[in-house]
């Protein structure tokens, strides 16, 4: 098993899948690489999310039971906010205007109101087979994207790149530039590339509201012999 110090316990949170897989030389020498720079910064910064849950992604969705894959780019880096988990927040969290969006337009796909969800649909979702997958795994205290730079994204463009070589028939959902720059790591022979404009204020109404993804992707994991996502549990 990879040792790790600050990553121990999260490490250990995972299935033996994803820890046979970041056991690997190619992933463990970015993970020891991270492990120590986190234990570093550790002693004088706070980090989100909290240490036994930045591996989060990995230890709610299975390795064997994986379907689909929303990039995000790095958690929320307010205190309490972040939980291993791409785009979602902790219980009693005020949901983010991303968030927000995004549940808006589930809603609008399935015409339901939108006040049924809860923070709790997205950790749902992960349980299905949903990796929410950020591309940085962790982030300094009120600094947004402020340890994208110490081998989070050379790790996790490992993830897509063997989650697209060594599975078949996935969805991958990129939303926003950023995000889509990941397209290049997929084989869309093998797997369906949903590409939408970020779910932010900022690019909402730029195509992510009608985009259909959800709905898209249980069209396409159907058409896979995969069982749907049921995004509204």
């Amino acid at each position: 098993m990879l040792k790790l110090d600050f990553l121990h316990q999260a490490f250990l949170a995972i299935d033996d899948k994803w820890q046979d897989l970041f056991s690997r030389p190619d992933f463990a020498i970015h993970l020891k690489s991270i492990d120590s720079k986190l234990k570093q910064l550790s002693t004088s910064s706070t980090i989100f999310p909290p240490s036994a849950q930045i591996f989060n992604a990995f230890a709610l969705t299975k390795f064997n039971e994986l379907s689909v894959v929303i990039v995000g780019q790095d958690p929320y880096h307010g205190d309490n906010e972040a939980n291993g988990l791409a785009f979602a927040v902790n219980k009693g969290i005020k949901l983010p205007p991303s968030l927000k969006n995004i549940l808006r337009e589930l809603a609008n796909q399935y015409n339901v109101n939108p006040n049924i969800f809860t923070e709790d649909i997205l950790s749902s979702w992960a349980r299905q087979g949903v990796l929410l997958l950020n591309s940085s795994l962790t982030v300094l205290k009120d600094k947004p994207n402020s340890l994208s730079k110490i081998g989070w994204q050379d790790f996790t463009d490992g993830v897509i790149r063997y989650i697209s070589q060594n599975k078949h028939g996935l969805v991958f959902m990129l939303w926003g530039s950023f995000a889509q720059q990941k397209a290049q790591l997929i084989d869309s022979a093998r797997h369906n590339i949903l590409l939408a404009p970020h779910p932010s204020p900022l690019s909402v109404y730029r195509g992510f509201y009608g985009c259909n993804h959800f709905r898209l992707a249980n069209e396409y994991l159907l058409e896979s012999n995969k069982k749907p996502i049921d995004w509204l549990k």
